[in-house]
């Protein structure tokens, strides 16, 4: 693989970092560095610019003020609009999920979200807390989702992206579909970390990242030892 560093930046740890989310950079890095390709890591703050030239931008999960006050300053900011112009990817997870599309809802009030995504979010019924697993998104080539996830958001996706993953156990979106993608933008309600649980969705992000249409394998045993306990006692709840 190419020598040059992969550049990825997490967005605003200090409002947008729940239920391990930073895990999902470090999973990154990681299957990166053991394929010999070196990388650099950025966490930038509310109060610094982001970088429009990185390679890999993720957005973790958040309470309402701190989504609300991330939105406006991504919006003002602009430097992840110019770097989704450039064709980095983005990876976003939950609260970072509303936050790519049109609008979200935070404290009872519509915030306007950044646009990047077509769909928009509202509250839902009842909070989505448990277990969250599907197939996923044949075009991407990838094994069935497995994750946690925690909000009280429903997910509502326009024409012009497409669903991450058809919902077998959990709600995800609408208790129907799961996350949403387009290009090389992609948004999950999975936590759990998400990468931690689906290295096969790691490893997409990172071939969307260098343009490779394969990867080096590597040993994932004990993933997919993770993957299949999480998948036994999902079968096991259903049977009760």
């Amino acid at each position: 693989m190419s020598t040059e560093s992969l550049r990825i930046v997490w967005i605003y740890p200090d409002l947008l970092s729940t239920y391990g989310d930073r895990g999902n950079m470090l999973i990154l890095a990681h299957r990166a560095q053991r394929r010999g390709l070196p990388v650099e890591m950025y966490e930038v703050r509310s109060d610094q610019p982001v970088p429009s030239s990185a390679d890999i931008y993720l957005i973790g999960g958040g309470e309402d003020g701190p989504q609300a006050l991330a939105a406006q300053r991504l919006l003002g900011d602009g430097g992840l609009h110019r770097a989704v112009a450039q064709g980095s990817v983005v990876f976003a997870v939950c609260a970072g999920y509303q936050l790519l599309g049109s609008s979200f809802y935070a404290k009872g009030a519509r915030c306007a979200g950044l646009d990047l995504l077509d769909l928009s979010s509202d509250r839902g019924p009842s909070r989505a807390v448990g277990e969250l697993a599907g197939p996923i998104d044949p075009r991407l080539g990838l094994p069935p989702l497995s994750g946690f996830e925690n909000h009280g958001g429903r997910t509502h996706l326009g024409s012009g992206v497409f669903p991450l993953a058809r919902v077998s156990t959990g709600v995800g979106n609408d208790g129907a579909s799961e996350g949403a993608w387009h290009g090389k933008l992609l948004g999950t309600y999975s936590h759990g970390p998400a990468l931690a649980r689906n290295p096969a969705l790691a490893d997409l992000l990172l071939r969307w990242a260098v343009g490779a249409r394969e990867l080096p394998p590597l040993d994932d045993s004990w993933s997919d030892r993770l993957r299949s306990e999480r998948a036994a006692a999902v079968a096991a709840a259903a049977r009760q």
